[in-house]
């Protein structure tokens, strides 16, 4: 059964996900982890390239 997430619940979640595999998990590269979570919290073509900036921001800077 799939629930309904409010507005940009979906976003924080990946975020954190992508942020929780990349300490475990740190032979993963970032463009896998994206895709990772684009695939897990079903995120559109437009959420995916605002996850991939924003965590790219946070990881490089």
């Amino acid at each position: 059964m799939t629930t309904i997430l409010p507005e940009g619940e979906d976003l924080r979640k990946a975020t954190q996900w992508i942020t929780e595999e990349r300490s475990a998990c740190l032979q993963k590269t970032v463009k896998e982890l994206i895709e990772g979570a684009c695939l897990k919290f079903d995120l559109s073509p437009l959420d995916a390239e605002f996850v991939e900036r924003l965590v790219r921001e946070k990881l490089f800077t």
